[in-house]
């Protein structure tokens, strides 16, 4: 039987803003995190930023990461590239050396990449050191999406309510994410090139977003073989008492998607490069359902003092902006493991840096 891949979303969202928007603070991004099953390798997150008020060079983010802690980072701002396709849709959100195009809506992307980055490692991002020399590094990634899409907000009443007041403008807009399978290669410094197969999440995000108030969060997301799968974003509890947003599903063995709440989170609450237990439990209708993990891929943003539009805005808003892990994780829930990802943030007095 077939998967209904859109999920109901409609389709005209998949395409890239053709044009600058006529708000200055309005933004188009396509991200993707993509992980090879053996684990010896994983992008963590690669994104594109197009903010209105500095169309002409988007935000770039690039991390690549190693399994033996080598690590590869830019933060850029870039010429940006024309938004349209083969067939002059705009499927291509892309800037410098970085490219993603819409292949197939909800269904394939591509994601491309030839430049530059610096050369640094796992234990030096967590030690918040972002500075080494520049290598070549080059990498393309072909994402299947097997998983329909999943839209915060869509799945429980509360988290919607959540979003729409006291959690206003945290998530960027509207937003979804979809899971998926890749295959890929990539190349450091005209070394060998390692290709893989493995594991996809890519996200849709545009409108404008709100970080003044933003405090941490807990986002883990994976797709085994036998067909489960599960993602969610939670937020840290408030100050004021009111609820935080609290959200996901997971996908059993007879594909139902059911909506989810994560107890237990794994917060960010101290700086480890690599080996950590981040385990978490998960809340359904049908039960708890217990999801271990340990990060085996990992880079950190510490102290964002990159320079770039985006990063300037970022320390205008948000001055003591929550340290950052974007890491490639090995899940396992019940008898199934696979490599996906894991994104967490905290406030810089809510970890313990001793």
């Amino acid at each position: 039987m077939s998967i209904e891949l859109t999920g109901g979303i409609d389709v005209a969202r998949e395409f890239v803003l053709a044009e600058r928007p006529g708000d200055p603070e309005m933004r188009d991004s396509v991200s993707m995190w993509v992980f090879d099953d053996q684990a010896r390798v994983g992008l963590t997150r690669i994104g594109v930023e197009a903010v209105s008020a500095n169309w002409e060079r988007h935000g770039i983010q690039v991390n690549l990461a190693y399994a033996d802690g080598r690590a590869y980072r830019l933060r850029s701002d870039v010429p940006s590239h024309p938004p349209g396709g083969a067939d002059g849709k705009p499927r291509v959100l892309g800037a410098g050396p970085l490219a993603f195009e819409c292949l197939e809506p909800f269904r394939t992307w591509t994601m491309r990449f030839d430049g530059q980055a610096v050369e640094t490692s796992a234990a030096a991002l967590a030690a918040g050191h972002v500075d080494g020399p520049l290598v070549d590094i080059r990498f393309e990634v072909m994402a299947t999406m097997t998983v329909p899409p999943w839209e915060p907000g869509s799945l429980i009443p509360e988290a919607k309510s959540a979003l729409e007041t006291h959690e206003l403008g945290l998530m960027g807009g509207d937003r979804y994410e979809q899971l998926g399978r890749s295959t890929g290669r990539v190349q450091v410094q005209g070394g060998p090139v390692l290709t893989f197969e493995g594991t996809a999440l890519r996200v849709r995000r545009q409108g404008v977003r709100r970080l003044a108030a933003f405090r941490g969060h807990f986002w883990p997301s994976g797709l085994f073989a036998d067909g489960r799968a599960f993602g969610a974003i939670t937020y840290p509890p408030r100050d004021d008492g009111l609820p935080s947003y609290n959200e996901g599903f997971v996908i059993d063995h007879d594909g139902v998607r059911l909506p989810a709440t994560i107890q237990h989170a794994a917060w960010l609450r101290r700086i480890q490069a690599l080996g950590e237990d981040v385990s978490f439990v998960f809340s359904t209708p049908r039960g708890k359902i217990r999801i271990s993990g340990e990060t085996v891929l990992s880079t950190h943003d510490i102290h964002h003092s990159d320079a770039g539009f985006s990063q300037d805005q970022l320390r205008a808003e948000h001055a003591a902006f929550p340290a950052l892990q974007q890491a490639g994780v090995r899940w396992r829930w019940d008898d199934v493991e696979t490599i996906g990802m894991l994104e967490r943030s905290s406030r810089m007095g809510d970890i313990d840096w001793s």
